[in-house]
């Protein structure tokens, strides 16, 4: 009987030739965010947002179309997943459709090449307005009108269009063309990854007057740019990398934020394993608008051991070739280390994120010293951060002696000379990276080995004091 109402191909497929064909009988549905009972937001540290909504919706029996309007703008439809939580089997959708057709100006105009409308345009002089009747005849760089068979190009005032054209709206919307066999209002749950939501988290350490100790607290910024307004979301944030297809996209580029002056409240979230991840979860619901940054508290930690280190670095090449003899300065770098334990004060998974670091000068000032970027770390591990380089403390490094062994062999002698401008006592790593096989003939210090390219000489200074290194090395490839 219902193949007989059809032709050609649709009686191939004649659940969903049924529902096109009653969808248009018996009308078209709309939910919008007024039915929306609860909502649910995962978001991950890859651009990427896990939306879950439900709905309550009263549907007719029978086939029909749903337009579900208030979707992200940046949904990704391939991802949708669509149920009713009280009468599964009695709700079948057979086909989707992602409309993004959205209303402007210019696509308005489109539609109505080739027809009749109205401008309007105001006279100042005579104080009244005057009134065309046109034919748009092209909408393309800029608007073609013919107006009592003359043709103009472009024409002032407003456009007025006798009606809104099909097939353009206003949002995102998903369309379900479905087939319904229960009289009561179904809750339909749709869920869908969206671009455009993005977390990190950001963390600030007040390190106290003698750089031994520091109070730390975190907070998570969340960026949504994905075009969807969640009222009172349940949030729940996944730490930790995943593996997604790429496709060619813009990164998303969150702007800083600034959390230095805030008093922090009391950790906000939850925290348990997920898979290989970590996930936290918001105790409370939380709204997140369009285009919104919102920070929530992560953790707050007193005090924290610090560990402060001074390192110079040296370079591979200069062990094979002849340097000049003006002596090169060697940049000291200062690292702050702590360990993340329960016995510090803290251990749980730190998200990635920045770490920007404060202390108050003598006047009791609070001033910015540094920041580093850490990767998500776990509980029980070490934390090193890189500061910034020493004023008062200078190495400089001179080449004594030079000669190639062999086509792949040299020998080298250095010296470096160490001072120190403060009035406190320091140590400083002098950190060799040494190239292929080598072998260290004398040094005027004991050194450690780092890795099998690298050699660690821990030298002391005194306040104000100045010490020099000496070691002769022998390289080769």
């Amino acid at each position: 009987m219902i193949c007989a109402r059809l032709i050609g191909i649709a009686c191939l497929f004649p659940f969903l030739a049924f529902s096109n064909l009653f969808a248009a009988e018996s009308g078209m549905r709309q939910s919008t965010l007024a039915d929306r009972q609860s909502v649910a937001i995962t978001v991950y540290n890859d651009n990427i947002g896990l939306i879950k909504e439900v709905r309550g919706i009263q549907l007719p029996e029978g086939a029909g179309e749903l337009r579900f309007i208030d979707v992200a703008a940046r949904i990704l439809p391939a991802s949708v997943h669509a149920r009713s939580l009280n009468g599964k089997s009695n709700f079948t959708i057979y086909e989707q459709n992602y409309e993004y057709d959205l209303m402007d100006e210019n696509k308005l105009l489109d539609k109505y090449v080739g027809k009749m409308i109205k401008i309007i345009d105001f006279n100042p002089y005579q104080d009244r307005q005057n009134q065309v009747d046109a034919r748009l005849l092209s909408n393309h760089n800029g608007q073609v009108y013919e107006i009592d068979n003359q043709i103009y190009l472009g024409h002032p005032g407003y456009k007025v269009l006798p009606k809104l054209p099909q097939n353009l709206i206003a949002t995102p919307t998903l369309t379900w063309i479905y087939d319904n066999q229960q009289s009561q209002p179904h809750q339909i749950e749709v869920s869908y990854l969206s671009e455009g939501m993005n977390w990190r988290a950001d963390y600030v350490m007040t390190v106290n007057a003698d750089d031994t100790q520091a109070g730390m607290t975190g907070w998570v910024t969340i960026t949504n740019e994905s075009g969807g307004i969640y009222d009172n979301a349940q949030l729940s944030l996944v730490a930790g990398k995943i593996n997604r297809v790429r496709q060619s996209q813009p990164e998303l580029m969150a702007a800083d934020a600034m959390v230095m002056n805030r008093k922090s409240a009391a950790p906000s979230f939850s925290q348990e394993q997920f898979f290989e991840y970590h996930l936290y979860r918001l105790q409370r619901p939380t709204t997140i608008k369009n285009n919104q940054s919102k920070q929530i508290s992560l953790l707050e930690a007193e005090p924290v051991q610090l560990g402060k280190q001074f390192l110079a670095f040296g370079q591979a090449h200069v062990y094979m070739q002849r340097m000049p003899d003006p002596a090169m300065d060697v940049p000291v770098e200062i690292y702050l280390r702590f360990d993340n334990r329960a016995s510090n004060h803290l251990g749980r998974p730190l998200p990635a994120g920045i770490v920007r670091l404060y202390k108050r000068d003598s006047s009791q000032s609070l001033q910015f010293i540094g920041e580093d970027r850490i990767d998500h770390t776990p509980a029980d591990e070490s934390v090193t951060l890189k500061i910034g380089q020493a004023f008062d403390v200078v190495v400089k490094r001179m080449q004594t002696d030079f000669r190639q062994i062999s086509t792949r062999q040299y020998e080298s002698e250095w010296k470096l000379t160490l001072r120190n401008h403060k009035d406190q006592a320091v140590t400083v790593g002098v950190v060799e990276r040494l190239p292929g096989n080598w072998q260290v003939l004398k040094s005027s210090i004991a050194y450690q080995k780092r890795d099998a390219f690298s050699i660690q000489f821990d030298v002391p200074l005194a306040a104000k004091g100045q010490t020099d290194l000496t070691y002769r090395v022998r390289t080769g490839l």
